[in-house]
């Protein structure tokens, strides 16, 4: 009898465990996207309960609880949470489409719908029903964010009582996904900004990122369709610009039609392409005081490239890497573009691009193309090959000049998710250029709760030339004899952190105790060149504001005249050794006044260096949004002069409604001796289809006029 009691009880422990398996339910049903989660069907779904803290602890389960449930009529995913709070209150921080929702109540999912921890799908809801999506991208050390991808989909948001209620409804057209894997890595996470929490559903420590694909949930999805629904969108746009040139009494009046097109070949294979498209950005790059020797890096916002744009963006590293796609389109107009990406099998992914530009005054046609192929070889190795061509074109046949890249690049993730590696190896060809024509990087990271460490090794040719590639460090201006001289250099780099948690304590959140870098740059003869030094310490209080200082070292072994304050007086080569403390505090992020302020104090290439910098920031919410940052770096260089460069930046953002806002942007920024205002009006009247109006003004230094703009654009959104 009690053998059977024990053959009872461990087929009873087999059932509850099986019938825990997290499952997505087909149901050939659909509801109504309105937030109130009454119909019937939600009773056939489990829930998903049992949130765990991540932020300010990370221990234990949340005390305010979620419960999540998700079904799918093979078209649509349908998915339902309730956060359980303890007041009616709600606190947002904009009303904008595909703004962070780091500053408001808010319910977040990430898919992952190929399950191989290379790239997902980012949807977020604030509590007011403003919504947000991006794509998650692996990075050489982690994962980052970009929402610049837009899809249709559907949300509402409910505040019943206590309970802030959230349904969503996201088609199965826009996810790749493949039949033959049927298991989806999803994390849901929810914000509440007025206790300033985190709370995640798949445990995670603090020290991972809470978009980190290594540690979703994997839900089994019931009967996929064996193919996505077509989706083909096809997307007109005008673009109407009005510019005249103050200064030389000039104006210029543009019409630019353009034509987007999207299609899936297959559920988790997509086809892209644009016709004369206008790139021109509505948004404008936030400007910076840049004092270093090199160019700075801005990222891609133009929806063409960004479909599986880590395919793309991540074939080298930072400030090493083989293809920018900002470097397409910008010397001359796009005439067309096509893109293929996504999988051809469940553990392969190809990325195809190409891009043809026109002729313009003296910048002759291009051609650009891209072919990307990722194999994950198992659960802890991934290897990505490529091949990069930029080649003159001559109408329809190819010139002599070109610049071609090619490499391959391994990843590896331990089991127990604390080790990453990255190998990199890359070789550059261009017309009439040989030898020392190489790149490669060894790089490794390794992250526990509070303890991360890493070391890597990079080595960049001389010849090592990427057109279309992002490699500042290997092109030196010499102010002195006004020349770029092209020079290779070996890197090596090391970081350590260190923090300890105070659970306990009623005041203190978390102390970092160390937290140092060192870069050290050679050339190619082995001479240490460039040697820089970061250390930070920093104390986090329980509301998570911080006070922090930073020191940063640098010795240089100058070899080019560098003209630091921009008047024409260049630092001499030599040797310099120079330093600066920084001293900061950061407010706690959860009110509707926030703020940070520091200020610097050090040396600068035999000079003298004083730095202030605040960030404001005040919330009329629902209403509006203002924020204003102000930077000034004082710099005396004796003999070589003096300057003070400030740097402003307004933003004003007013929400009519979730679909209608009015932003303003005013820039001052005396280094590039620009003052320049954007206004812009912009209607959401369909999703996806836009309506903009934006005024452009700018001034120099002095705010005298230099020219002004008015531009009309309009695009609508065809889905079939």
């Amino acid at each position: 009898m009690r053998f059977f009691n024990i053959i009872f009880i461990f087929s009873f422990l087999g059932v509850i465990t099986y019938a825990q398996k997290p499952e997505i339910k087909y149901i050939n049903t659909a509801i109504t996207v309105d937030g109130k989660i009454d119909e019937a069907v939600w009773n056939q779904v489990e829930k998903n309960t049992n949130f765990y803290n991540y932020l300010p602890t990370d221990i234990g389960l949340a005390k305010n609880q979620t419960s999540v449930k998700m079904f799918h009529n093979q078209e649509y995913l349908f998915v339902s949470a309730v956060y359980y709070d303890t007041t009616e209150k709600t606190q947002i921080s904009t009303l904008k489409r595909d703004t962070s929702i780091f500053l408001s109540d808010a319910f977040v999912m990430i898919l992952d719908t190929q399950n191989q921890e290379q790239n997902g799908y980012f949807f977020a809801v604030n509590s007011l029903g403003n919504q947000t999506d991006g794509l998650v991208g692996r990075d050489s050390e982690g994962y980052n964010l970009s929402f610049s991808w837009n899809a249709v989909w559907q949300s509402a948001t409910f505040l019943n009582g206590k309970q802030k209620q959230y349904e969503i409804a996201i088609p199965l057209k826009f996810l790749n996904y493949n039949t033959e894997n049927n298991t989806f890595g999803i994390q849901f996470y929810v914000r509440d900004i007025k206790n300033n929490s985190w709370t995640i559903l798949k445990n995670v420590k603090r020290n991972y990122a809470n978009l980190d694909l290594r540690f979703t949930e994997k839900f089994q999805v019931e009967n996929l369709p064996n193919k996505s629904p077509s989706r083909f969108a096809f997307i007109p746009s005008i673009t109407t610009n009005y510019q005249k040139d103050v200064g030389n009494s000039t104006e210029k009046t543009s019409f630019i039609p353009s034509l987007d097109m999207q299609y899936n070949l297959t559920s988790s294979l997509k086809l892209d392409a644009t016709i004369n498209p206008d790139f021109s950005q509505i948004d404008v790059d936030q400007q910076v005081t840049n004092l270093t020797r090199f160019s700075i890096f801005f990222p891609e916002r133009r929806n063409f490239f960004l479909e599986n744009s880590d395919l793309f963006a991540n074939l080298g590293i930072y400030g090493a890497n083989p293809f920018y796609s900002r470097r397409i389109g910008g010397d001359n107009n796009i005439q067309f573009g096509l893109k293929l990406s996504g999988n051809i099998a469940q553990k392969t992914r190809i990325g195809v691009l190409n891009v043809q530009t026109s002729e313009k005054s003296n910048v002759a046609s291009q051609n650009y193309g891209v072919v990307v192929a990722e194999q994950q070889l198992n659960k802890n190795f991934t290897s990505t090959g490529y091949i990069i061509n930029r080649q003159e074109t001559n109408n329809f046949s190819f010139a002599e000049d070109y610049n071609r890249v090619t490499g391959l690049n391994l990843n590896y993730r331990s089991d127990d998710n604390k080790w990453i590696g990255l190998l990199n190896y890359s070789k550059s060809f261009s017309d009439g250029v040989f030898g020392n024509n190489h790149f490669y990087n060894a790089g490794i990271w390794y992250n526990k709760r509070g303890l991360n460490w890493n070391t890597s090794i990079i080595k960049l040719g001389e010849n090592y030339i990427t057109d279309v590639g992002f490699t500042p460090r290997l092109y030196n201006y010499d102010a002195i004899n006004d020349v770029v001289v092209r020079e290779g250099y070996l890197q090596t780099s090391s970081g350590i952190e260190y923090e300890k948690f105070y659970e306990k304590s009623k005041t203190l959140n978390s102390v970092r105790y160390l937290n140092y870098g060192v870069n050290n740059y050679f050339d190619e003869s082995g001479r240490l060149i460039q040697s820089q030094n970061f250390l930070n310490s920093a104390v986090f209080f329980k509301d998570l504001s911080a006070v922090y200082y930073v020191v940063n070292y640098d010795y240089v072994d100058l070899k080019y005249g560098f003209d630091a304050l921009g008047n024409g007086n260049a630092i001499t080569p030599g040797i310099y050794n120079f330093g600066i403390l920084k001293l900061g505090y950061n407010s706690a992020n959860n009110q509707k006044f926030r703020y940070r302020f520091n200020i610097q104090k050090g040396t600068y290439y035999g000079g003298e260096r004083t730095t202030a910098g605040a960030y404001l920031n005040y919330q009329l919410l629902p209403f509006a949004n203002l924020e204003l940052t102000y930077d000034i770096n004082k710099i005396n260089l004796n003999e070589l002069g003096e300057e003070t460069f400030h740097l402003t930046r307004f933003t004003g953002e007013v929400f009519f409604n979730n679909r209608l806002n009015w932003t303003t942007y005013i820039q001052y920024n005396t280094q590039i001796y620009n003052f320049n205002v954007n206004s812009r009006l912009q209607w959401e009247y369909k999703p996806l289809s836009y309506i903009y109006l934006v005024v452009s003004d700018n001034f120099n230094q002095q705010l005298t006029r230099q020219n002004w703009g008015v531009a009309f654009k309009m695009n609508y959104r065809f889905d079939f």
